[in-house]
């Protein structure tokens, strides 16, 4: 993207921000989910590319059923951008729900209590914030990595917005991965969003496709015996709140067995609450997905 259109994208989404920004907690995250579900996302191509991901995943959908789903997609995506942009609010609102549940729970916690190291693998689905904020109510400190953006002039305020939501933050670069590192070797609960193409991942299967994925968690796991959790932050009928599921931990063996391990609890809940999954993320690259229908 050149220069212009950095600065243009940039601004844009801070008008956006900077408009909604009065209204009400419970008016501005469902209007933004619906400007973008609406305008914004479908100008800016992501509708399209939704229906995509989706044809290639489960090509049995009808193209009716494909166009709800993405619609619905984009419509958790813009929420999960304008709860990120509302940090104190979101946090105050998932502490007041009591969202964390789940089988795996009570082993995490007594595990904290330990001070054992912990690794959570989540996707993108939802709003994996919810977790952080959910375990934060707790008085965990939860770690996350996450990926600079390429557009330089939105880098700076979503790294705010990210270090408002919750510290520490490592960015996936030399420095963040020294500083994650001391995290967990300090016993330290971090959380990493895994589903995304990673250019010399191991090929693993994601809806039966082939998935290029990171091996990191479970290698980082092993490395500092950390325990492997994956969770999901499944949003609640009426937009606003979540529930945060604790899987139980990933069992313990090869790297490749367990991030698949990992791949496929996030494949069961996108199956079953497919309109919250970020169907606009290139989870798949384009020379490796096969044409829709045919065999994995």
């Amino acid at each position: 993207m050149s220069d212009i259109a950095d600065r243009t994208a940039n601004a844009a989404f801070l008008a956006l921000i900077r408009a909604v920004a009065p209204l009400p907690y419970r008016r501005r995250i469902p209007l933004v989910g619906r400007i973008v579900a609406q305008a914004a996302g479908p100008l800016a191509g992501f509708r399209a590319r939704a229906e995509a991901h989706l044809a290639a995943a489960m090509p049995g959908l009808p193209p009716s059923e494909r166009r709800r789903i993405a619609v619905a997609c984009l419509d958790n995506f813009g929420r999960a951008v304008a709860e990120l942009y509302s940090g104190p609010e979101f946090r105050a609102r998932v502490a007041a729900s009591d969202a964390l549940t789940g089988p795996g729970l009570p082993q995490l916690l007594a595990e904290r209590a330990g001070r054992r190291p912990v690794l959570i693998a989540v996707g993108h689905f939802g709003n994996y914030d919810a977790l952080r904020a959910a375990l934060i109510a707790r008085g965990e400190t939860v770690g996350a990595l996450y990926r600079p953006m390429d557009n330089p002039y939105f880098e700076g305020h979503y790294r705010r917005a990210m270090e408002e939501m919750a510290r520490p933050l490592f960015p996936r670069d030399r420095s963040g991965v020294a500083g994650m590192v001391r995290h967990l070797r300090g016993g330290g609960l971090l959380a990493i969003a895994m589903d995304q193409h990673v250019s010399d991942g191991a090929v693993l299967s994601f809806f039966g496709r082939p998935a290029r994925t990171t091996l990191s968690p479970a290698e980082l796991a092993a490395r500092y015996g950390a325990r492997l959790y994956t969770a999901h932050a499944i949003r609640r009928e009426g937009g606003l709140d979540f529930d945060v599921v604790i899987d139980p931990p990933v069992p313990e063996g090869p790297a490749e067995a367990m991030m698949q391990q990992v791949n496929d609890r996030i494949e069961a809940v996108v199956r079953a609450h497919p309109g919250q999954y970020f169907w606009v993320h290139r989870r798949w690259k384009v020379r490796e997905l096969p044409a829709a229908g045919a065999p994995a």
